[in-house]
């Protein structure tokens, strides 16, 4: 029962790490696609911002 209990408990953390390393990873590809998209956004608003000044052909 010693070696069940062993093997159980390092399953357990092996699975709880991943799950760890896991979150990390969503967290910062998260945040840089979050940076990415609102940079886009902005560089949008800029180009319609300026076409919008420019006068009509």
């Amino acid at each position: 029962m010693g070696i069940a209990n062993k093997a159980g408990d390092w399953a357990f953390k092996a699975l709880t790490a991943g799950l760890g390393v896991a979150t990390i990873y969503l967290t910062a590809t998260f945040s840089v696609n979050l940076y990415r998209g609102l940079a886009w956004h902005n560089a949008q608003s800029k180009i319609e911002k300026q076409g919008s000044s420019e006068p009509a052909p």
